[in-house]
């Protein structure tokens, strides 16, 4: 009897395992939706060609405009919105100090100082949202400064001019108003060490000579 009963039970039970199987299989997993990457629009790698200039001024390097022109290379990896790139740029100008001091007895002598050309030698480091750069910029920059000092009284004048050397520091940003076409915005700071100026028979130093630049320009881009 007990063997009859094991039997049916088992049969039983052998009846039943592929309905249990099937009611106890296990749920498929959900797909999972891959998570997008990130892909813009612009691409901001490649060599380009500008123009620029602006206004210079605000430290004791004299103030006045100036205008010039640029070359630089960026890169862009795909899928990334980090720019990094080389920057040469270099400007005519007109950056102008004068003072006079009163020595007595009428005696007047007059230094009149002019930056007529500057540039620099930067790296640059962006954030691109597609068309929009914003970048920080620095590095080498140098300058050429001519000094004349002046004695009315006694008809006695003396003029040297030196290039100056130091670095800039500074960023702004850049729009792509076509797929070659960018305009751009930018602030820079630059200070320059001191060089010994040859000067009614002395040599005398000029001290540091810095000034801030705002510029506007145009890119045209390589593509």
């Amino acid at each position: 009897m007990k063997k009859v009963l094991f039997g049916s039970v088992a049969v039983i039970a052998l009846g039943l395992s592929p309905a249990l199987a099937a009611d106890m299989r296990v749920p498929a997993r959900a797909a999972v939706a891959p998570v997008p990457v990130y892909e813009p629009i612009y691409n901001w790698s490649g060599f380009y060609l500008g123009a620029m200039g602006g206004w210079g001024g605000g430290g004791n390097g004299g103030s006045g405009g100036f205008g010039g022109g640029t070359v630089g290379y960026n890169w862009q990896f795909p899928g990334s919105q980090f720019v990094f790139g080389v920057e040469v740029d270099a400007a005519g100008a007109s950056l102008k100090d004068s003072f006079t001091d009163d020595l007595g007895g009428g005696l007047l002598i007059t230094q009149d100082s002019k930056i007529n050309s500057f540039g620099s030698v930067t790296g640059r480091a962006g954030f691109a949202m597609d068309a929009l750069l914003l970048y920080a910029k620095g590095g080498f920059a140098w300058a050429n400064n001519k000094t004349t000092i002046s004695v009315p009284l006694l008809g006695a004048s003396s003029s040297d001019s030196h290039t100056h050397t130091g670095y800039t520091l500074g960023g702004g940003l850049e729009y792509l108003f076509s797929p070659s076409w960018s305009a751009k915005a930018e602030y820079m700071y630059t200070n320059l060490g001191s060089e010994n100026y040859n000067l009614l028979g002395d040599s005398l130093p000029s001290g540091t000579i810095d000034f801030h630049t705002v510029k506007v320009g145009v890119n045209y881009h390589f593509r």
